[in-house]
């Protein structure tokens, strides 16, 4: 996340923010609770950042398979 940017809840139950400039206190960002957590935990940042690249749909579809192979196999017994 960038520091020159505070986020603040807009509603009473803080499930969205406004990222406002710290310097002109202009709002340059909205997000929901679940938006910031992709920025602030590392890992999930760096999901975020490879398949949120303009090159990375061919990457996603390849690692979206295989994961879903992957779940959908892990209960057939009968194959073992």
């Amino acid at each position: 996340l960038d520091m020159s940017t505070e986020w603040k809840s807009t509603d009473d139950k803080a499930e969205t923010f406004e990222g406002r400039d710290r310097k002109t206190g202009a709002v340059k960002w909205t997000a929901t609770r679940v938006d910031l957590v992709f920025g602030s935990n590392s890992q999930l940042r760096a999901f975020a950042e490879v398949y949120g690249q303009s090159d990375s749909k061919a990457k996603f579809v390849k690692d979206f398979v295989a994961a879903w192979t992957k779940v959908m196999m892990l209960d057939r017994f009968d194959l073992a």
